[in-house]
């Protein structure tokens, strides 16, 4: 049954999936706590794919709680937080994504509506090419086609495990795949705030090339082509090995 409780009360987990975050996390945890994390109706999970780095230490010494996942990818990683997390309200952040200040706030007033299942934020990048202030403009449209992890998603713990959570066989759009299942369980909700990303992946392979890169995966995915010729097209043409 939806939380009858104030929107004020509603318990958040908030869960953040890592490989080699180091340079990245420290910062956020601290942000996060800075803006609502450090209350004791919220907990902060980092997931953690036995980074090399000594992502998981930075982390820790930041104030998030650290979960080692058993396996490496990041459906399966969101997945084994959402197990390990407590709260009423599961909340899926990017390790170089800023929420705005008030992110807590808006959440749980989203999901106070019974109506509502989940939702997400618009996106701006952190970097002021207009080719990016483009892109990001359009996510300002309640589209599928324009849903991505980059942009957080929000949702009440019930209807994320009834929606089935997250694809692990699917090492890329995961997070695209998701927004149609969950959009099942209830009304989703795109709200009228930007969260900010880091546009490191743009500024190594560069815009234009990252942005074609995307396009095809996202053809792929819609041509159903398998999974590994994804990841493999992802390898070939994309400058950072996070998968």
């Amino acid at each position: 049954m939806p939380d009858s409780r104030p929107p004020a009360a509603a318990t958040v987990s908030i869960i953040i999936p890592t490989y080699n975050e180091a340079a990245q996390i420290g910062a956020l945890v601290t942000y996060l706590r800075a803006h609502g994390a450090a209350e004791a109706s919220v907990e902060l999970l980092v997931a953690d794919a036995q980074s090399p780095d000594g992502t998981a230490g930075v982390a820790a010494a930041a104030g998030a709680r650290v979960l080692q996942c058993p396996r490496k990818g990041r459906a399966a990683q969101l997945n084994h937080g959402a197990r390990h997390a407590s709260g009423q309200l599961l909340y899926f952040l990017h390790a170089d994504t800023l929420p705005p200040a008030n992110f807590l706030t808006y959440i749980r007033q989203a999901l106070a509506d019974e109506a509502t299942g989940s939702g997400c934020f618009r996106l701006c990048f952190d970097y002021p090419h207009w080719f990016l202030r483009l892109s990001a403009w359009f996510t300002r449209f309640d589209l599928d086609l324009v849903r991505f992890g980059d942009q957080s998603l929000f949702v009440r713990a019930e209807v994320f495990w009834r929606a089935g959570g997250f694809q692990e066989e699917l090492l890329v759009l995961e997070d695209q795949e998701i927004i149609g299942r969950l959009r099942r369980h209830g009304r989703f909700r795109l709200l009228p705030f930007a969260v900010t990303t880091s546009a490191r992946k743009y500024r190594e392979n560069g815009v234009f090339r990252l942005q074609f890169t995307f396009g095809l995966l996202c053809a792929l995915y819609y041509l159903r082509v398998p999974q590994p010729a994804m990841v493999r097209t992802y390898r070939h043409l994309i400058r950072q090995d996070k998968l």
